[in-house]
């Protein structure tokens, strides 16, 4: 039947393939099946062509071909083409590459700024999207995503890719299963953010569309610092680790927890804040505790300390304590696991994949699980394993802890409407004010 239709009928409509693939695959890969038929191969439009925008493209590789290019970096988006099979078109301005009815995917791997508008406009586009995480720049974007990929209908998967890592998964059901007992306490550790300034402008470079890059920010002189990899240490872009790392770490917490699609009731937060011009802005320290109504509480470290002397999370409950990162997944519960296993046909967080053991998980394997769970909802409709309702919550998270590190108080959250208690200049930087030309509709 697949050799029947079009590339774009099949991906519309294909939803008893993709139930077929993924329940094939369910028995033995770690991955979808790269497809057979030209007909079910992605159409692939990339934007953002750097680092992690080539690693994606190339974990998509085998499941389309990329016919379109996209960076606002002459020389990274011709060296992205050569890379990637020297046919595809590229593009400076991404609703160029929108524009084209051959794309059927987009995968965005942009600095954090444009993640938004980017997805919203690719979803109405009639496009499928590979978004790289954190997901927004504030809480009000990821309101709004939430609202256009329901209208349009779209699959989205955020590239919180710690969802498909072996490890992570099962410490999440772990918790879930009560193999600690009840959960009373969950610890992340993450890092230090850059320090770093101040730093001079620079003449823009003639390859270089700095007015694309800067998007719905202020517009300000060109520092070299301020693009590429190190927009993370300016808040005008990124949030620090708070949600670079966040982005995944706090994201299992809440999956672990149960308690992905909510938020916390209070958030308390301490930082020191730099105070370099021209230099990077996010905090030197940084400190953040959340409760939620179900008692739980959830501290934030920026280093390790105690107990706590490794990156990664701690769940802790009153019956022991699991703790996994991207090496280490151990404590009393793992160990126990050889004579006590937790069986996935009875407990899953996520039903109808299977992923590869524990000990051959590591970062580019848990991308590929991730790509081709995306795959496989792209065929079947389904939602994928980091959907934008619950990503939208788990980044939240980290926007509230970067907020109330500025305020500096202990804030009072309702994390039904999405508001603080009697707290309006915290609920001021809930959005941001975009500039005239890239505003989010």
């Amino acid at each position: 039947m697949v050799r029947k239709v079009t590339r774009r009928r099949f991906l519309e409509s294909g939803a008893r393939a993709g139930i077929a693939l993924a329940a094939a695959c369910h028995l033995k890969a770690s991955a979808a099946a790269a497809p057979t038929s030209p007909n079910a191969r992605w159409r692939i439009g990339c934007i953002g062509m750097r680092y992690q925008g080539s690693v994606i493209t190339r974990e998509a590789l085998p499941y389309g071909d990329v016919v379109a290019i996209c960076d606002v970096d002459r020389h990274v988006r011709e060296q992205a083409r050569a890379s990637f099979g020297s046919t595809a078109q590229i593009f400076e301005n991404y609703q160029d590459l929108l524009d084209r009815q051959d794309v059927d995917v987009v995968l965005i791997g942009t600095p954090d700024h444009w993640h938004a508008k980017m997805l919203i406009d690719s979803c109405r586009a009639k496009k499928d999207v590979y978004c790289e995480k954190p997901l927004t720049l504030t809480v009000a974007e990821g309101q709004r995503i939430g609202e256009v990929v329901r209208e349009t209908g779209r699959v989205v998967q955020v590239g919180t890719w710690q969802r498909s890592d072996a490890r992570f998964r099962q410490a999440a059901e772990m918790v879930q299963a009560g193999r600690i007992g009840g959960l009373r306490r969950i610890v992340v550790v993450m890092g230090k953010n850059k320090t770093g300034g101040p730093f001079s402008p620079q003449p823009v470079p003639r390859n270089f569309n700095w007015n694309l890059w800067q998007g719905q920010t202020p517009d300000v002189p060109y520092i070299p610092e301020r693009s590429h990899y190190t927009f993370r240490w300016w808040y005008e872009y990124s949030g620090g680790e708070m949600t670079d790392t966040g982005a995944h770490h706090l994201d299992i917490a809440q999956w672990g927890a149960g308690l992905q699609h909510t938020g916390p009731v209070e958030i308390t937060g301490t930082a020191r804040l730099p105070a370099v011009e021209n230099g990077y802005n996010v905090a030197l320290d940084y400190h953040a505790t959340y409760r939620y109504a179900n008692g739980v509480e959830l501290e934030v470290l920026d280093s390790p300390r105690g107990d706590y002397n490794r990156d990664g999370i701690m769940f802790e409950g009153d019956a022991g304590r699991i703790f996994v990162n991207r090496g280490a997944l151990a404590g009393r519960a793992v160990e126990e696991l050889a004579k006590r296993p937790l069986r996935r046909e009875d407990f899953r967080l996520y039903a109808g994949d299977n992923l590869a053991r524990p000990e051959q998980s590591g970062k580019l394997d848990a991308i590929k699980n991730h790509m081709g769970n995306f795959y496989d909802c792209t065929l079947s409709r389904q939602t994928p394993i980091s959907d934008v309702v619950s990503q939208h919550r788990s980044v939240s998270l980290c926007h509230l802890g970067n907020i109330a590190m500025q305020i500096g108080t202990k804030l009072a959250w309702n994390p039904d409407t999405e508001q603080f208690t009697d707290a309006p200049a915290a609920n001021k930087l809930l959005r941001r004010d975009q500039r005239k030309g890239f505003e989010i509709g």
